[in-house]
């Protein structure tokens, strides 16, 4: 079997037995078995199977058990954890990607006695503090920095160690758990091995593990960093094992006693919302590279005049804005536009700086994954400092970034492996210019801090997802590990936290409506539905009407719209919308009624006047249909939007003349296809065939109209010519006597 097949394979039986199928899921892993040839998995699928035969047996002869359920959830979790080392030891032996690589090579490399282990980590760092309280150190200053170097290393170890652990013993786990209390381990290191134990968990499920990740959020009040990284891998590994979760009662239960611990609830929903909003990292990207660079590209040759930049230095000007800066974008329309839109994505949060920093990552540094993961520190080896001038101004741009909100943590370091080389001068200015920036962030963040506490919190998790991001769409082995960023993020639909969120109506309805606001239609909608279920309201299906609406799906749509009509909010936008899904319907006699009651309680709306006109249109009252858009070329001089209705309008009802007139008009100004076509049909049925042939000639090579499409067109339109008086023993001379003119 293929690797792809096998992780199918266990997919399939993960799905049977969250569905109770045993009988499918033990099929399946036998095959898996018999791959594996492993004597041990056999005895358990074989105990397994006899277990489950017994129980069927005994339900089914009528024999009452009060343990039969405690026996079939026993049944159901072991069949997982059987799958489990089944999967895991074919991958083991047989994957090719990066991880199991990684895997096969560190059998020797697995630290034998993790406690003494950590403390000898931990030990490390008392003496240091021994060493600086009695001013005394008892080696040289380059033997010190050795000494540092081979202790941050002690980290990758012990990182690989927990990554490719299978099962966590509990002495191990008390181990780790002393560990991350300890006062003296450095917050970066705990982090690092936060993210270890995430991945391991991801790799293979271990309930150990959740309840490691639990305990560091818990006790981790005094480290954010720290209790940051362990929500999110709590996040990411429940929604990944949702599957599961229904069937290990004391890890859902544990994420219900903690929703109701102070502050968690909104902390959760800040996470959930920065999932999300990563969806959103790939279009921000595409903006940047595809618009905006360009943009700018184009303009720059042009800011250095426009700005004066020689004459901007002037003492006397220093106070005032010269006035030739709102200049500098006229040639590129809509270009402020987009930096105010990038500058609010940047405020929210958004990961704006990925096209910026995805080149930055082919330093040695990121040749060790752990690096992907690393937080930013200043004491970090791999980023160790001169000293003398050339040091101090690194140093200085080190201490920036590390206080720097806007940036990831594997983006600083890109950052600062990318500057490190270039002369002191320019350094130091970027350097000044960063900080300047960071100080007024810095700031921000702190009043917002004490109007809004958890916006520290809310910033390191949003930049650990940021470093997630990078790592699962750059690395040099992505295509090795599952994308997670490629999930729907559906959270509100999952095992683990449906029906946390659906008693917390508030946190449920603004993550409702960070999907509205962004597009996520249906996401949004059935967050909508479920929440009217509970309490129905007029926005409520009108926002359910609109996301069905956006969606294409007007008879769901219109069914919330009606029922929306029964509450008294913003009544003509309601009757629209109900119009609207009519006219889509193919029902324009209804959407005319809906439209024509809107009307009479606006009507200075142009736009509801177009639409009727449309509606007539569309039941063949063509006089009816030009009367309103007479009525809106009379209340708005100039409206070029209507001049097309009129004037085919008019063709319909046979008036030549006045169809004639406003196809001039069209083609004076900016004619497609259809109008150079359309008034070709005028000047044939005036009498005119040679300007007929002409605009028939001009529709085709002046546009996009290919020849076939013009004939598909003209046969629709036939009917009309016929009626206004041509001879349909004319036409097929007429088509030919085009053709001849094409191939002159």
């Amino acid at each position: 079997m293929t690797e792809k097949e096998i992780r199918n394979t266990y997919n399939e039986i993960c799905r049977f037995i969250s569905e109770r199928s045993l009988k499918i899921a033990f099929d399946l892993l036998e095959k898996l078995i018999s791959e594996a040839n492993v004597g041990q998995f056999r005895d358990q699928h074989l105990n397994l199977k006899q277990t489950y035969h017994y129980m069927l047996k005994y339900t089914v002869e009528g024999i009452k058990d009060p343990e039969r359920q405690k026996i079939y959830r026993s049944l159901i979790v072991s069949t997982f954890e059987l799958s489990d080392k089944v999967v895991e030891s074919l991958l083991s032996r047989y994957s090719g990607s990066f991880e199991y690589e990684k895997k096969r090579a560190l059998p020797n490399l697995y630290i034998n006695g993790l406690d003494e282990y950590l403390k000898k980590l931990e030990n490390f760092y008392i003496e240091k503090d021994l060493q600086i309280l009695i001013k005394e150190t008892t080696s040289g200053e380059e033997n010190g920095e050795k000494l540092q170097a081979g202790h941050h290393q002690s980290f990758f170890v012990l990182f690989y160690h927990i990554w490719f652990r299978d099962i966590l013993p509990d002495y191990e786990i008390k181990s780790l758990r002393d560990f991350f209390m300890s006062k003296h381990i450095p917050t970066h290191y705990k982090a690092i091995i936060i993210t270890s134990l995430t991945f391991s968990l991801f790799r293979f499920f271990d309930e150990n593990k959740f309840t490691l990740l639990f305990e560091i959020y818990e006790t981790g009040n005094e480290d954010e960093e720290v209790r940051q990284r362990a929500l999110v891998g709590l996040l990411i590994n429940l929604y990944y094992y949702d599957l599961r979760m229904p069937f290990y009662p004391e890890i859902t239960g544990r994420l219900k006693i903690l929703y109701e611990a102070p502050g968690f609830k909104s902390n959760l929903e800040k996470v959930i919302l920065q999932f999300i909003r990563s969806k959103e990292t790939e279009k921000i990207r595409r903006m940047i590279t595809d618009e905006i660079l360009p943009e700018m590209i184009k303009i720059s040759p042009n800011i250095r005049n426009k700005l004066n930049i020689e004459n901007l230095m002037d003492e006397g000007s220093m106070e005032d804005k010269n006035p030739e800066w709102e200049e500098i974008f006229k040639d590129s329309p809509g270009m402020m536009d987009k930096m105010e839109k990038f500058a609010k994505l940047q405020m929210e949060g958004a990961d704006v700086f990925l096209s910026s920093f995805s080149m930055l990552k082919n330093f040695p540094f990121f040749g060790e994954l752990t690096n992907w993961f690393m937080p930013f520190f200043k004491e970090n080896p791999e980023i160790r400092v001169d000293k003398g001038a050339s040091g101090k101004v690194n140093q200085k741009f080190i201490e920036t970034l590390v206080h720097s909100p806007v940036l990831c943590n594997s983006d600083k370091y890109s950052f600062f492996l990318s500057i490190r080389n270039i002369p002191e001068e320019n350094k130091e200015m970027i350097a000044n210019a960063i900080k300047a920036e960071m100080d007024q962030f810095n700031e921000i963040e702190e009043a917002e801090e004490l109007i809004a506490p958890g916006k520290k919190g809310e910033i390191i998790s949003n930049q650990y997802i940021q470093d997630l991001y990078r790592f699962f769409k750059l690395h040099p082995h992505k295509d090795s590990f599952e994308d997670i960023f490629s999930w729907r993020f559906n959270f509100h639909d999952k095992n683990s936290f449906r029906n946390i969120l659906r008693e917390d109506v508030k946190v449920l309805r603004n993550i409702a409506e960070y999907y509205f606001k962004k597009n996520y239609f249906t996401e949004a909608s059935a967050i909508f539905e479920s929440l009217n279920s509970a309490n129905t309201s007029g926005e409520l299906l009108q926002k359910i009407g609109y996301c069905y609406q956006k969606g294409g799906d007007y008879e769901k749509a219109l069914e919330a719209y009606l029922k929306a009509e029964l509450f008294d909010l913003n009544k003509v936008w309601n009757l629209k919308k109900i119009a609207l899904c009519y006219r889509n319907l193919k029902n324009p006699q209804k959407a005319l009624e809906y439209y024509v009651q809107a009307s009479q309680l606006d009507d200075k709306n142009l736009n509801t006047q177009i639409s009727i006109g449309y509606c007539y249109f569309d039941l063949t009252q063509y006089e009816e249909a030009l009367k309103c858009f007479f009525k809106v070329e009379y209340l708005s001089p100039g409206n070029k939007k209507v001049w097309r209705p009129i004037s085919w309008c008019s063709f319909l009802t046979g008036k030549l003349k006045q169809a004639e007139k406003y196809c001039r008009k069209l083609i004076e100004d900016t004619p497609n296809k259809y109008d150079l076509m359309n008034m070709g049909h005028v000047q044939w049925s005036l009498g005119n065939r040679k300007k007929a042939l002409d605009f028939y000639k001009k529709s085709i090579k002046e546009s996009d109209f290919s020849e076939v499409e013009f004939i598909a067109a003209f046969e629709e339109d036939l009917q009309h010519l016929l009626k206004q008086g041509i001879d349909s023993e004319d036409v097929p001379i007429m088509l030919d006597q085009l053709r001849y003119f094409l191939e002159e």
